[in-house]
């Protein structure tokens, strides 16, 4: 039996992880773009963030104000849970007072905020189930400068590929500089609308700088990846050669009526941290 105690120290510590230290993935995709950057205020931009980076880390601070709404990802395999609910809620709950936290949870009417960055169904927990022998937790701290500007898009099939392209590009680019490029963009194709929103926040989990195995998911990336950077838009939208470190796809079987594209968009500070318990 895993206890409760045990997934609420888990939560609080990959809760911390996540908004203090950025993974080398997405510093190595920054320190690309600073290297390939040719307009002086560009280098500028990208350069103060990685030094933001730098700081939160020597100094065990989160590395942005908005330390997100919690949205864990839960992998349930063939282990026996304690409480499951109630231990997320009270990692968070540790999380925001030890880190600290900033609380961000607000009840959407009254706009009272909790305190403690848990209320009416937050945190937002997603659970699938596996056939292994562990349960593994995905905390993403989701900030809304960049929630604020996703887009869902119920196409029709016949707009086919070139449509989701089209749709995902056009999306992102009408963002300007509010989500803070440059971002990580996660796009859902497929399922039912809520679906493709979903998928598009867990195509952000994805490994930044490495391409689909699916080969038409891949070329797809890449285009989109191209021509949003082509815009000229750059970090922080003031002009320069990457808006965008990178865009992932996840898609599923939808309906023969419907062609939904969920666009999730995440700032330079795409954070996630992961840990797995086992029985023993």
């Amino acid at each position: 039996m895993i206890s409760e105690k045990q997934i609420e120290d888990t939560i609080c510590q990959i809760y911390r992880d996540a908004a203090i230290v950025l993974g080398d993935d997405v510093k190595s995709a920054l320190k690309n773009a600073l290297d390939n950057e040719d307009e002086e205020l560009a280098k500028l931009n990208i350069s103060n963030i990685l030094k933001n980076i730098e700081l939160a880390e020597e100094k065990s601070l989160p590395m942005c104000q908005d330390t997100g709404l919690p949205i864990v990802f839960v992998k349930l395999g063939n282990v026996q849970v304690e409480n499951l609910y109630e231990a997320i809620a009270k990692g968070v709950e540790k999380a925001t007072a030890t880190v600290p936290l900033r609380p961000n949870a607000v009840d959407p009417i009254t706009r009272v905020n909790s305190g403690i960055n848990v209320g009416s169904r937050v945190p937002i927990i997603d659970i699938e189930l596996i056939d292994e022998d562990y349960v593994e937790f995905t905390i993403m701290p989701k900030g809304f400068g960049s929630e604020n500007n996703n887009k869902l898009g119920m196409l029709l099939p016949a707009d086919g590929v070139e449509g989701i392209k089209d749709f995902v590009v056009d999306s992102v680019l009408s963002a300007g500089g509010k989500p803070c490029p440059p971002m990580v963009v996660g796009v859902g194709i497929g399922g039912t609308s809520d679906m493709a929103l979903k998928l598009g926040k867990k195509a952000l989990l994805g490994t930044v700088g490495e391409r689909n195995p699916d080969e038409t998911l891949a070329e797809m990336e890449t285009e989109i990846l191209e021509r949003i950077n082509a815009n000229g838009k750059g970090p922080m939208g003031l002009g320069g050669k990457t808006t965008a470190l990178d865009v992932k796809i996840l898609k599923m079987h939808t309906h023969t009526a419907g062609l939904p594209v969920g666009v999730v968009i995440q700032c330079w500070a795409d954070r996630h941290a992961t840990a797995r318990l086992y029985d023993d």
